[in-house]
C-alpha cells in the first residue's frame, strides 16, 4: 500500500474514532465529567509511557523537558486540552452533542483567525468571506438557543489555541502528549482523591466493566492522536483539512439520530450557514493548494526545456 493511501486511511481512522466519542463517554457514567477527564489524563500518561518505552523514544521526552521554552508552551497546551476535554465531556453527557459538533465545524475558521492574531498571517478575500459567514451563523444560532452557543465556542477556541501552542514547538505526537499529560497528572490525581474522599468517585465502586471503561480512556485518547500524526506525515495538509469534517458530521448525526436532540428550523439554518462558510473556506484552500503545487512543478522543470 502506498504512503498516500495509508495516510488517508490513518486520517479517516483518527477522525472516525473522534466522531464516535459521543457514544463512548456516556458509557463512563455515573462518573462525573471531572472524574472522566482525570482518568483520561492518568491512563493516557500510562498508555503513552508504555508506548514510548516500546519504541524507545524517551530521548524526545528528555529534549522537550530540558528546554524551558518548550516545557512552558506544552504546559499551556496541557491546560487548554484538559479544558477542552472537560467541556466536551460535559457537552456530550448533558445532552448537547449537536452543539459540541458545531464547535468542531467552526474550529478551522477560529484557527485561521488565531493565525492572524498569533502569527500575523494574512487572510485571502475568500477566507475573510468564510469568517464573516461563520459569524453570521453564530448570530443566528444565538437567537435560536437564546444564548451564545458557549459550548461550541469554548471547544473551538480551546482547541484552536491548543493547535497554536503546538505550532510553537516541534515535538512529535506521542512525546508531546506524554509531557502534556504528565504536567496535569498531579491536579488530576488530586481531583480523584477529593472525589473519592467525598464519596463521589466511581472507580472500582460501580463494577468491573465500569472500571475497565475508565481505564480504556487512555487508549481512547492516544490512539486517534497517533493515527492523526501518521496521517499528517503522509498526506498534504489540505487533505487533512478536508478529512477533519468527518468528526463533527458524525457527532451531529449521533446527536440528532441517536440521542434525538432537537434540530428546529432556525438551528438547521444556522448550521447550513456554517456549512456554507466551510464550503467557501475549503474551496479557497483547495484552489490555493493547487496553485502552490503548480508553482512547485514549474520550479522543478530543468532550465532550457
Amino acid at each position: 500500500m502506498d504512503e498516500r493511501r495509508l495516510g488517508v486511511l490513518a486520517g479517516l481512522g483518527a477522525y472516525a474514532l473522534w466522531g464516535l466519542f459521543p457514544l463512548y463517554f456516556p458509557l463512563l457514567e455515573p462518573a462525573s465529567g471531572l472524574e472522566i477527564v482525570a482518568h483520561r489524563v492518568l491512563w493516557s500518561l500510562l498508555f503513552v509511557g508504555l508506548l514510548l518505552f516500546a519504541v524507545r523514544r524517551w530521548s524526545h521526552v528528555r529534549a522537550a523537558v530540558g528546554d524551558r521554552r518548550t516545557l512552558l508552551v506544552l504546559a499551556g497546551a496541557a491546560v487548554l486540552i484538559a479544558a477542552n476535554w472537560l467541556v466536551f465531556v460535559y457537552g456530550v453527557n448533558s445532552g448537547h452533542v449537536v452543539e459540541t459538533s458545531l464547535g468542531y465545524f467552526i474550529n478551522p475558521l477560529v484557527s485561521v483567525l488565531l493565525g492572524v492574531v498569533g502569527f500575523s498571517e494574512r487572510l485571502r478575500p475568500l477566507q475573510w468571506t468564510a469568517v464573516g459567514i461563520a459569524a453570521a451563523a453564530v448570530a443566528v444560532l444565538t437567537v435560536d438557543y437564546g444564548r451564545p452557543p458557549w459550548i461550541a465556542l469554548i471547544l473551538a477556541l480551546t482547541f484552536g489555541l491548543y493547535g497554536l501552542m503546538k505550532k510553537l514547538v516541534k515535538v512529535e505526537a506521542a512525546p508531546g502528549l506524554f509531557v502534556e499529560t504528565a504536567l496535569v497528572a498531579l491536579p488530576a490525581g488530586v481531583a480523584l482523591g477529593v472525589l473519592h474522599g467525598s464519596g463521589a468517585g466511581t472507580f472500582a465502586q460501580v463494577g468491573t466493566g465500569h472500571t475497565l471503561l475508565l481505564v480504556s480512556a487512555g487508549a481512547a485518547t492516544a490512539i486517534p492522536l497517533l493515527l492523526f500524526a501518521a496521517a499528517a506525515r503522509r498526506i498534504p495538509l489540505s487533505t487533512v483539512g478536508l478529512l477533519q469534517y468527518l468528526t463533527p458530521l458524525m457527532q451531529l448525526a449521533i446527536g440528532v439520530f441517536v440521542y434525538d436532540e432537537p434540530m428546529p428550523p432556525a438551528r438547521l439554518a444556522g448550521f447550513a450557514i456554517v456549512w456554507l462558510a466551510l464550503a467557501v473556506f475549503s474551496a479557497d484552500m483547495l484552489r490555493h493548494a493547487r496553485a502552490n503545487s503548480r508553482r512547485v512543478d514549474l520550479a522543478t522543470v530543468p532550465a532550457g526545456l
